[in-house]
């Protein structure tokens, strides 16, 4: 009967147009704790008891013992088996057969009916550069524009849909209600915008629970989709996304259980971006819990700018099987790749960046590596001043993109060789590493690697509502500490040294006075650009 309710529902939406809301059928099982159990144990309530969800019966005890054998011989063991112990025939033929098993139902098994998803063109949404930094863009708002094509693409099938809690278009997805509205089944206004009771965008209310939930039964059910949150927010489901992996890496082992579409989880509002909303909205943490789980269900994305975060977005949409992890930017910033250079750093997690590299980048004296929209742009930053102040220098400049690249190939299907790693980072040369999380996660996938010279330089619970690039003074990830760091690690003479020391100390004073009296960043921070 509540079938038949759903059907009729949705047969009157779909082909007469009503649209209000309608009241779902809705079945409730009411039954009392430790029901069909042992009633009373040693005088005290068990069924409709707190006791139930306890240890009820102990094995030390013979009476218990008896108890647990009345109980158990209740199920009535002899009708269900036979002597052999195996199933009685008459109730093996009331059992379901082939797909109508609950294990090989497609409802349940919602990979057999996947359909892969229709993606756009990378190279007609590339942000079109020639040389790197010369041109801005809003990374998440070039993805908004991907998510359009995505609806637009894929609405015969009806099978890709965005999650959101109410936050879509404060990151940034403005393009895609250009193609789709908001889902809302309640009373829509006349002064109501975006809102459908057939919107697939799922970003009516706060929730992340709900939210996530959502996309994972979606993908559950054989279509794909999308959740983005603020990265601090992400947290809330933390035991939700691994229960996930948990699901992932047990499904891996079951052949009969096809791949579902990936869940993809899109960070944005990011740490270093809170400069209005401060310390409560600044946790980058979710990479390292993420990197902790089974390596065969997940990849950690880090793109420095917007023509990284399509090529990687496009690789994690046609995947199957994963979290894909993206932690972009929402911000007008500088673009560094080309789509091409973009699309095979995505595939192969990382890449030296040879316009960034100084004189022989083949036998550096230093490696500056970074991970991270602002770290990138920190780490170039610091480049600039590495050419003014020491132009002799070797320096080799290392992007990392997945950044599970950096683990063992036996920690991680996308992990570097020791001498992949090597070729990369040398052996013996100081690298400083620019993050956008926490350090101890960089720290724990270089750990076992030749060259123990790796500094490593990330958010430290230093936070508050500032300006962006103070955020990144307080943390150390900005670039005067970043070449106060080379000083100290690279041969150079005591008056260089103190010179670097000197200059960069009196600019950081600089900053904090600027900043206290008039709350944005110094000019030449704020106008800097890549020479």
């Amino acid at each position: 009967s509540a079938i038949e309710d759903i059907k009729k529902i949705w047969k009157d939406a779909r082909e007469k147009g009503i649209t209000t809301r309608p009241l779902w059928p809705m079945i409730i099982l009411r039954t009392p704790k430790g029901w069909t159990g042992p009633k009373v144990v040693d005088g005290k309530n068990v069924e409709d008891s707190y006791n139930a969800h306890q240890v009820p019966i102990s094995m030390k005890r013979p009476e218990h013992l008896l108890i647990l054998e009345d109980w158990l011989l209740s199920y009535k063991p002899d009708e269900l088996f036979t002597e052999n112990y195996t199933l009685n025939p008459e109730i093996e033929d009331i059992l379901p057969k082939g797909d109508k098993r609950i294990s090989a139902n497609p409802h349940a098994n919602g990979g057999k009916l996947l359909k892969d998803i229709i993606t756009p063109n990378l190279t007609e949404l590339a942000v079109k550069i020639k040389e790197p930094g010369e041109v801005k863009a809003q990374d998440m708002l070039e993805l908004g524009e991907y998510v359009k094509r995505l609806f637009e693409l894929n609405k015969d099938n009806n099978n890709f849909r965005t999650f959101s809690p109410d936050e879509a278009e404060s990151n940034r997805l403005y393009k895609q209600f250009e193609a789709e509205d908001r889902t809302f089944n309640a009373e829509i206004l006349p002064s109501d915008i975006e809102l459908s009771p057939f919107g697939r965008i799922m970003d009516s209310f706060l929730s992340e629970h709900v939210c996530e939930g959502w996309l994972e039964g979606y993908l559950l059910t054989g279509r794909h989709g999308m959740f983005n949150s603020y990265e601090a927010f992400i947290r809330v489901v933390d035991s939700m996304v691994a229960q996930h992996c948990k699901w992932l890496k047990t499904t891996q082992k079951l052949k009969w259980r096809a791949p579902i579409s990936s869940l993809n989880l899109v960070l944005t509002s990011n740490v270093w971006q809170q400069d209005h909303n401060g310390y409560t909205h600044q946790d980058p943490g979710f990479l390292t819990h993420l990197a902790e789980k089974t390596p065969t269900t997940f990849k950690l994305y880090l793109p420095a700018d917007a023509n990284s975060l399509l090529a990687c977005y496009d690789l994690g949409t046609k995947s199957k099987n994963l979290v894909n992890v993206y932690v972009a930017s929402k911000h007008p910033s500088y673009q560094w790749t080309t789509m091409a250079q973009a699309k095979k750093q995505a595939k192969q997690g990382y890449a030296v960046w040879d316009w960034a590299c100084l004189n022989n980048k083949d036998n550096p004296d230093i490696v500056i590596a970074c991970a991270g929209h602002t770290p990138t742009a920190e780490a170039l930053a610091c480049v600039s001043l590495i050419k003014k102040y020491l132009p002799k220098l070797n320096v080799k400049f290392v992007n990392i993109l997945n950044l599970m690249t950096l683990a063992s190939n036996t920690d991680h299907p996308d992990g570097l060789t020791d001498a992949e790693f090597d070729e990369l980072f040398t052996t013996n040369k100081p690298v400083i590493f620019n993050f956008h999380g926490y350090a101890g996660l960089i720290k724990q996938l270089c750990y076992n690697r030749n060259n123990k010279k790796i500094h490593v330089f990330g958010y430290k619970e230093e936070g508050t509502i500032t300006t962006g690039f103070d955020m990144c003074v307080k943390n150390n990830i900005d670039r005067c500490h970043l070449l106060m760091q080379v000083a100290n690690l690279v041969k150079i003479t005591p008056k260089v040294k103190e010179q670097i020391i000197k200059d960069m100390t009196n600019l950081l004073q600089a900053h904090k006075e600027y900043i206290n009296e008039y709350s944005v960043d110094l000019p030449e921070i704020e106008n800097w650009k890549w020479q």
